[in-house]
């Protein structure tokens, strides 16, 4: 099976768990705070912004608490975006507010996004679709002028940036993915960046049980009675540990090249899918913008998309549709809402396999099957 997303692991993430095992401290520790201070070099933030946690879900859960959404508050996001966004908003008793996106980038505009505000509303949080930077600047410039919080939705973007900016620090607080399906893995696990230093802090707090003192050690310098608790205010425990920063580590020095392979990749599929009648391909970033390339999607007559599917599937391509809409998830009760541009897109649109262990036999194999099951489908469509 040719999957549509798949790790790229090796001998270098052996060896550094190895080197774990042999220090023998296999939580928070050394390699956490070398992973946060990679990263954030990597970003071009300071250190102390950024915090290793277990999974960018979490990460957006903590975001609702730093800024303190409950019921009465609006949060606007786009309804092409993962489950985890809208669950962490709705949890707070907060309303997600859902607003439509471009047929073409699956990413909201800066219009759309002032379309859905409301006067209780008291956050954004945009994802950068399948890594592309979208409208981010326009949006981050409207939540400042606005005074609203921007949360970014960073996951899919571990690589992008917008005219030198990387995704995720045009907003308040922002995110990044590390699970086993993403580009840069760690098994599970994520990234938190906070603008504000002393917010940085409280999330610090709030992602270890919200104690002052990340260990027992630390307070055992400054205290006669170490092991007494300070706590502020209430957290969980979805702090990172050392054998997933070591992956980490390794993943990150990996990463240009990674993002290299895919950008070949999406080259690939936009110069072997170019003359198909009937297939759109992703639009062209805007100059500036330089994506992750974690997704790539065609769109499809809606009549034939499914078929499509379906005939890649019995030749073991796998293909999905992400993000099917969060507003006609019973849940959120947003089912009235009338979204064209994101419906059009959850008709229509089909990600392809896209990873860096993809050889050039496997994309002109998933190209050639995709050319003649649109022929074939399209062709039976017509007659």
């Amino acid at each position: 099976m040719i999957n549509v997303f798949q790790p790229s692991l090796g001998d270098e993430e052996l060896q550094a768990i190895s080197e774990v095992f042999a220090d023998n401290w296999l939580g928070h520790g050394p390699r956490t705070r070398e992973f946060e201070a990679q990263f954030a070099g990597h970003l071009g933030v300071d250190a102390e912004q950024v915090l290793f946690i277990n999974s960018a879900t979490a990460g957006l859960f903590l975001a609702t608490e730093l800024l303190e959404l409950g019921p009465g508050d609006d949060v606007v996001l786009p309804s092409a975006s993962f489950v985890a966004a809208g669950n962490a908003v709705a949890a707070t008793g907060a309303r997600p507010v859902f607003c439509d996106v471009d047929v073409r980038t699956l990413n909201p505009t800066a219009a759309d996004v002032e379309r859905a505000l409301t006067p209780r509303t008291k956050a954004v949080l945009v994802l950068h679709y399948g890594g592309y930077p979208g409208d981010i600047a326009a949006i981050a410039a409207l939540c400042e002028e606005r005074g609203i919080p921007l949360i970014e939705d960073a996951a899919c973007a571990v690589a992008s940036s917008a005219d030198g900016t990387a995704c995720g620090t045009f907003g308040d607080v922002a995110m990044w993915s590390f699970d086993s399906m993403k580009v840069l893995v760690t098994g599970d696990g994520g990234m938190l960046y906070v603008k504000d230093r002393e917010l940085a802090r409280k999330a610090r707090r709030l992602a270890y049980h919200g104690l002052q003192q990340s260990n027992g050690f630390a307070a055992a310098k400054v205290s006669a009675r170490w092991w007494e608790l300070n706590v502020q205010n209430f957290g969980r425990r979805v702090i990172g540990n050392d054998i997933t920063a070591a992956i980490g580590i390794v993943q990150l020095r990996r990463l240009p090249q990674f993002v290299a392979r895919r950008r070949q990749i999406a080259e690939h599929y936009d110069r072997l899918l170019a003359d198909v009648a009937g297939v759109t391909l992703p639009p062209a970033l805007p100059q500036g913008h330089a994506s992750s390339y974690y997704f790539y999607w065609v769109q499809l007559d809606p009549a034939i998309r499914d078929q499509v599917a379906a005939d890649l599937l019995e030749q073991d391509i796998y293909t999905t549709l992400r993000y099917p809409p969060l507003h006609k998830v019973p849940a959120y009760r947003a089912e009235h809402l009338a979204l064209p541009g994101t419906e059009a897109c959850a008709e229509r649109t089909l990600l392809l396999p896209l990873h860096q262990g993809l050889d050039d036999t496997q994309v002109h194999s998933i190209a050639a099957a995709l050319r003649k099951s649109v022929e074939h489908r399209s062709g039976a469509m017509d007659s």
